[in-house]
């Protein structure tokens, strides 16, 4: 096979089908050939936790379609992705990261599932996870250590490291992880990826293990914001399975998100930057994000743009008393685990041991959160005081009249596995701003930004009101065009 499969995106894959050069099974086994080479081999990676034996026969399904009708089946017609182990395959072994659900083979696919199927994609496997999601980083119980492809002593990030993983070192086309408090745009930042977290409810989350159902949803994880856009428009859309999903009609989206990529979009575009989420420049790791963050800015104000300085003194305060994890996660993944029939509850699993020791918040939901959120006599204060951020938010872009708003998506650059084993992180001090989105219930977009004088990749965060997607596509895409940070990880 001559097409070159690193760095390519779908809309190259596509012309090569058209022109005749590459084959669905052609461009799968080479997929296929990289992954025994740098997942299971060489690097070891460690991103797929399980293949799809299927892959190769749905690939020459395709073909024979093609060659039949000369008409793709769908937008992602031959084109081989990988599935966050969050979200159920139908025959294909689903863990939800948990070593104490191993066996589970579902028999039904997730929603997001079926609709890739539809349009036509190739699922190559399932993408590596923490328990449950429950953690900003690439440790897990069912596959041990997930590793950063630009830094293999670093972590992946969490908790989709595995999809983060497997985009960045070319091992499919485009991934889907899920995002809770920003587990597509943590992992995006660290590897050197467009990840995009969707108002939740404009992606059914039906067949996938929730953290917080509020806050939880499915998203795409690619090299480019076109190839993200393309996914998006084949995952929206009502679902009676999700209620949540209702809000389509609210967002009122029509055609294709790839119809908002606009080149010059920053000329004239209005961005706030608040300053609490830039980590303190004291600290030699936050100094560095810091650094490649307000070049980025200042490169978008050379190409047109103008920022508003925007302060939060009591920051910290907000997200301490907006966060729900304790008051309602043991709840949402109890209840969900009831629903499959499993014999075990987050508080059984916990006192079996079958969970991965470096993630603490498992202990903690399962030890000191209530089982019922109601049980918490601060749950509706917290769930009101989400609300109060985002009018807060929104509140800025109405008053200064912006576009968007601009901050480091991690204020540190990815820890070292032995800093993170060593339990210097505790999950619910991390210093993530993904969760200033996640908890106002708004969307948002990390795109690379640059890289630190050690060589790690740091993301730019881009929030907007919800529903306001199509902007933060325009406005990533815009940055993207303008600086073409993405490089591919050497081995």
């Amino acid at each position: 096979m001559t097409f070159e499969i690193e760095e390519t995106s779908i809309a190259d894959i596509h012309a090569a089908y058209k022109e005749g050069s590459l084959t669905a099974v052609d461009l799968t086994e080479g997929y296929l050939a990289r992954i025994a080479a740098l997942d299971n081999a060489g690097p070891e990676l460690n991103a797929f936790v399980m293949m799809n034996p299927a892959a190769l026969d749905r690939a020459a399904e395709l073909d024979k379609i093609y060659a039949e009708t000369g008409t793709f089946v769908g937008p992602l017609h031959g084109i081989p992705i990988g599935i966050k182990d969050q979200a159920e395959t139908a025959g294909i072994e689903t863990s939800f990261g948990s070593a104490a659900l191993k066996g589970y083979v579902p028999k039904e696919d997730a929603t997001i599932v079926k609709k890739l199927h539809e349009a036509g994609a190739i699922l190559l496997g399932k993408l590596t996870m923490p328990d449950f999601a429950a953690s900003w980083w690439g440790y897990g119980s069912v596959h041990g250590i997930t590793r950063c492809p630009y830094a293999l002593d670093r972590d992946s990030g969490g908790s989709s490291g595995g999809t983060g993983s497997a985009v960045s070192a070319n091992l499919v086309a485009v991934g889907i992880g899920e995002d809770t408090g920003g587990s597509i745009r943590l992992p995006s930042s660290i590897n050197n990826l467009c990840g995009l977290r969707v108002t939740p409810g404009m992606i059914s989350r039906n067949g996938l293990s929730p953290l917080l159902v509020p806050l939880d949803t499915a998203g795409p994880m690619g090299r480019s914001v076109r190839d993200i856009a393309t996914v998006l428009d084949v995952l929206v859309g009502y679902d009676p399975k999700d209620p949540y999903t209702s809000i389509n009609k609210i967002a009122g989206h029509t055609g294709s998100y790839t119809q908002y990529l606009e080149e010059g979009a920053l000329d004239g575009a209005r961005f706030g930057a608040i300053k609490e989420a830039f980590g303190d420049d004291a600290n030699s790791d936050c100094a560095r994000v810091n650094k490649v963050v307000r070049a980025a800015m200042e490169t978008m104000k050379e190409a047109g743009a103008t920022f508003v300085e925007l302060s939060i003194p009591d920051l910290p305060d907000w997200l301490n008393d907006t966060s729900l994890y304790i008051s309602r996660s043991r709840n949402d993944v109890d209840t969900f685990l009831k629903s499959r029939g499993f014999p075990h509850t987050l508080r059984s699993i916990y006192d079996s041991g079958k969970y991965d020791k470096n993630l603490d918040l498992i202990p903690a939901l399962a030890t000191q959160a209530p089982e019922t959120p109601q049980e918490d006599p601060d749950y509706y204060a917290k769930v009101v005081k989400g609300t109060e951020m985002q009018r807060m938010i929104v509140g800025f872009m109405a008053e200064h009249d912006l576009d968007g708003i601009c901050f480091p998506s991690l204020q540190i650059q990815s820890p070292p596995h032995e800093e993170l084993a060593s339990g210097m992180w505790p999950a619910l001090e991390y210093p993530t701003n993904t969760v200033i989105a996640s908890q106002s219930l708004i969307p948002a977009i990390s795109v690379p930004a640059g890289f630190t004088d050690m060589g790690l990749p740091i993301g730019i965060e881009i929030i907007a009101p919800p529903h306001h997607e199509p902007d933060l596509l325009r406005l990533g895409y815009a940055f993207e065009q303008l600086t073409n940070w993405r490089r591919k990880p050497e081995f």
